[in-house]
């Protein structure tokens, strides 16, 4: 699994003209891999959760999404394993199937809420247009 973060102070997905969003936390592009199992979802969600990212009363890397009671807003993006060494397109043999990605994903997103906190999702396989206010900016991409 791979996953893209981005520290923020608000972000959307705007799916067929309904918004969904959040406000200061983190925004996460998730893609699955084929060789990803359930475990690693779990794994990787626990990550990010605890990750220290936000800054304490010394501005210092010290909080995690928890610690500040932030929202998530977790959106599937398979073209994270997009492989652009060889010729002009993107090549996606990594990623995982629909089905397998998709019961993964959500998982992931089970393991997000089982935090408490509030979790915003996209449409997995829809057409979404992501808006990220990013705060920092802090991006970090995490792999398991």
């Amino acid at each position: 699994m791979k996953a893209v973060i981005q520290r923020v102070t608000q972000s959307s997905v705007t799916i067929e003209n309904e918004k969904r969003s959040i406000s200061a936390g983190l925004t996460i592009l998730i893609a699955i891999a084929s060789s990803d199992t359930e475990l690693k979802a779990k794994t990787l969600a626990d990550k990010i959760l605890n990750l220290r990212i936000f800054p304490n009363e010394e501005g210092k890397f010290d909080k995690s999404v928890i610690d500040i009671k932030g929202e998530l807003l977790a959106v599937s993006q398979f073209t994270l394993y997009g492989d652009c060494t060889k010729g002009r397109r993107p090549d996606f043999t990594q990623a995982a199937s629909p089905a397998n990605a998709k019961m993964l994903y959500e998982k992931f997103v089970e393991y997000l809420k089982q935090s408490g906190l509030k979790v915003v999702t996209g449409e997995f396989q829809a057409m979404m247009q992501v808006e990220i206010h990013n705060d920092g900016p802090v991006t970090l991409i995490v792999e398991n």
